[in-house]
């Protein structure tokens, strides 16, 4: 039984195919039903006016009221009610948030990001993604009440009760100030899940791993960490730590969590003190401000500068390391770089795969740069939403609806 049809009770099955049927159906008949559910033709026809009554699927005026028919009696067509409800899905990160809130099937009505004080409190924090959230409703001009699924990625493991575990430093608890309680009646399906998990399920859905079965989205712009996919499923974990990055505090080579920006940084600054990047060249004078911006390093590692490029390269020794990890532990046909970095990184990229193959016995994993940029975790948010939408909340509130009318 899927999960539509389990949403819908025992007594449902068939309603629940016809269901699930529609969501990738667009416009469609009750032949075409017929034929996708294996239904007979006259339970597929209850099946949809049952839905229809419950105002979950829509009549579509025939084809000779369209005016595009000539001749015999014009099928019935349906579609999925565009009324249903919406989704949210949120990217709440060390020092960004990203609210987005769309319709249960393709259509973006709202998205906003900003920037985030990575010192506030966990109060402020949880403050902060309320006020964002409710914010986006009412710029889409949705009631909260019609909030179907809401998912949210955030810089923390996360358990399957959306609770994430003490951090020594207390950086678990204020990335995910208590979201799971704080959300738990806005929708019928709230979901808290660690960022890197959300961009796996992205580069899955619409990225570099589309048919891959066996891959790890690494976010590696601020800190290190993988959402981990085996035999095409999710790696979760007690904990929801499964690729969490502290693991490379303790590798040699790779020396903390931090990622690739923190390390383009250090590398420039390392060169200069040594002078092997001279203070007064283009790159040099990078190391006098108090971030160095990694774009600049990498826009100019691609034109050939040769600082740039001693940075990139000694960089990409350490990505190298990062990915030998990840390729002895879980063996991926391929690891992807994530985040607002990847869009700028081949120069890294090709540094590292030169000395991959000397980092693990096993065949070297191909490395990628993802091609969703910094929005990897907003758009795995939301197909995640979308995904609980369909698979539990539409099919709950077809229940609701045909408990009224029958």
């Amino acid at each position: 039984m899927t999960e539509v049809s389990a949403g819908l009770g025992t007594g449902r099955a068939s309603v629940g195919a016809i269901l699930d049927f529609a969501w990738a159906a667009g416009e469609f008949t009750a032949t075409e039903a017929m034929a996708s559910t294996s239904l007979t033709r006259s339970t597929t026809i209850d099946g949809i006016d049952t839905l229809v009554d419950a105002g979950v699927l829509r009549e579509l005026p025939n084809a000779r009221a369209a005016g595009s028919y000539r001749a015999g009696r014009p099928a019935r067509r349906f579609v999925l009610a565009s009324d249903l409800g919406v989704v949210i899905g949120v990217d709440a990160g060390d020092t960004h948030l990203a609210v987005t809130v769309a319709d249960p099937t393709e259509h973006t009505l709202v998205h906003h990001r900003t920037d985030l004080d990575p010192t506030q409190t966990a109060a402020a924090r949880r403050a902060t993604i309320l006020d964002r959230m409710q914010h986006a409703l009412a710029e889409a001009e949705v009631p909260r009440k019609a909030v179907l699924a809401i998912c949210v990625g955030v810089a923390a493991p996360v358990n399957r009760a959306g609770i994430s575990p003490p951090h020594p430093e207390g950086f678990w608890e204020r990335t995910n100030p208590g979201l799971a309680e704080a959300l738990a009646d806005w929708a019928p399906v709230v979901q808290i899940k660690n960022d890197a998990q959300l961009a796996a399920i992205a580069e899955g859905s619409a990225g570099a791993a589309v048919g891959c079965r066996d891959y790890v989205a690494l976010l590696a712009s601020e800190r290190f960490g993988g959402g981990v996919v085996v035999d095409g499923h999710v790696l979760h974990g007690a904990h929801g730590g499964v690729g969490e990055g502290v693991v490379f505090d303790h590798i040699v080579g790779v020396g903390s969590a931090f990622g690739l920006r923190y390390a383009l940084q250090d590398e420039v600054r390392a060169a200069v003190e040594s002078r092997e990047i001279e203070p007064d060249s283009a790159i040099g004078r990078l190391a006098r401000e108090d971030r160095v911006d990694p774009r600049l390093v990498l826009t100019a590692a691609t034109a050939g500068d040769a600082d740039a490029l001693l940075a990139t390269t000694r960089v990409g020794g350490t990505l190298a390391r990062v990915v030998g990890v990840l390729g002895s532990m879980y063996d991926p046909a391929r690891v992807i770089v994530c985040g607002a970095v990847a869009e700028s990184i081949a120069p890294v990229l090709t540094a590292a795969r030169e000395v991959l193959p000397a980092q693990l016995h096993l065949p070297a994993p191909e490395i990628l740069a993802s091609t969703l940029g910094a929005e990897v975790v907003s758009i795995g948010a939301i197909t995640t939403a979308r995904r609980a939408a369909r698979e539990v909340a539409v099919p709950l509130l077809a229940e609701r609806r045909l408990s009224t009318v029958g």
